[in-house]
């Protein structure tokens, strides 16, 4: 039996894609009774989380299943044992793996050697179990039909950005990218999205109408040596009240979290009348519990 990972948005077809997020819907809503019973998820983490954690662990806990959480203190693999070697013991004990790390390389190897499920929670290229909870969030808010929709991305072409891309390709929705130079987004994963895509240098370009206006913290986990150099680097990347003005005037805000209060999003921004930021973070554990179904059930 040919075995389904979750490493990429494009992993999944677009109706698959529809039906994971009708699903999540479903399961906060309480109408889903669907369950992992007797199930394990090993939970490998090089980075440190909050949101991520927890919401895979309870998650599981929610579906009857148990969660087994690995730091680099906790598992060999922190201390040299190989991915191949690795994803073949855990094969053996558990029925899915979710890894956190830094090289997307890694969680490829760990899915090439592995006989059971992979998911990305997060790499230094994509993070696409958040931005599954982001398009709940913008279902909820605007109702079903994404594509027609307007999202800005607003700040650093990381690994939140690579997988807006990758939902607009994949879902049919406007993305325009607002990325200072020298910042932008993986190359290959821009090219592929074609038209679905735009990039530009302004901010308010980026924002102008849109539905939904979004952001990441200027230097992300491991870059914080960078920090000083990114302050100027991102100077007017900021989403603050004149920014959302820009925005329709039924938009919202979206942060994957943690913030960098008064640095990438303005207090009143973040804190205001158009933030989902809470909405969206509960979604994490309902997104990935459609994820978990899917791939485990």
């Amino acid at each position: 039996m040919t075995v389904r990972h979750f490493l990429a948005i494009p992993d999944f077809e677009t109706q698959e894609l529809t039906e994971l997020l009708a699903r999540a819907a479903r399961l906060k809503a309480g109408k889903d009774r669907s369950t992992l019973a007797g199930k394990s998820l090993a939970m490998i983490f090089r980075k440190s989380s909050t949101r991520t954690r927890v919401s895979f662990e309870v998650g599981m806990t929610q579906l009857g299943g148990h969660a087994l959480f690995l730091s680099e203190r906790d598992s060999q693999i922190g201390r040299g044992e190989t991915v191949y070697d690795t994803a073949n013991v855990l094969s053996g004990y558990v029925d899915a793996i979710t890894i956190r790390t830094f090289d997307h390389s890694e969680v490829e190897e760990l899915a090439m050697h592995a006989s059971v499920p992979v998911i990305n929670a997060l790499t230094d290229l994509l993070h696409p179990c958040q931005i599954m909870a982001d398009l709940q969030t913008v279902i909820e808010e605007f109702g079903p039909e994404l594509n027609g929709r307007t999202v800005a991305w607003i700040g650093d072409g990381n690994n939140m950005a690579n997988s807006w891309i990758n939902a607009a390709w994949r879902l049919g929705f406007e993305l325009r990218l607002a990325c200072p130079e020298g910042y932008d987004p993986d190359p290959t994963i821009l090219k592929r999205a074609g038209s679905a895509v735009s990039l530009t240098r302004d901010p308010a370009e980026a924002a102008e109408g849109a539905d939904v206006v979004t952001t990441d913290v200027w230097a992300s986990m491991g870059q914080e040596s960078e920090q000083a150099v990114r302050e100027v680097a991102f100077k007017g990347f900021i989403v603050d009240d004149a920014l959302m003005r820009r925005a329709d005037p039924s938009a919202i805000f979206l942060h994957c979290l943690p913030a960098h209060r008064g640095e990438e999003v303005a207090d009143s921004v973040i804190d205001g009348p158009q933030s989902r930021i809470f909405p969206e973070a509960e979604n994490r554990l309902h997104a990935q519990k459609a994820i978990l179904l899917e791939l485990m059930g």
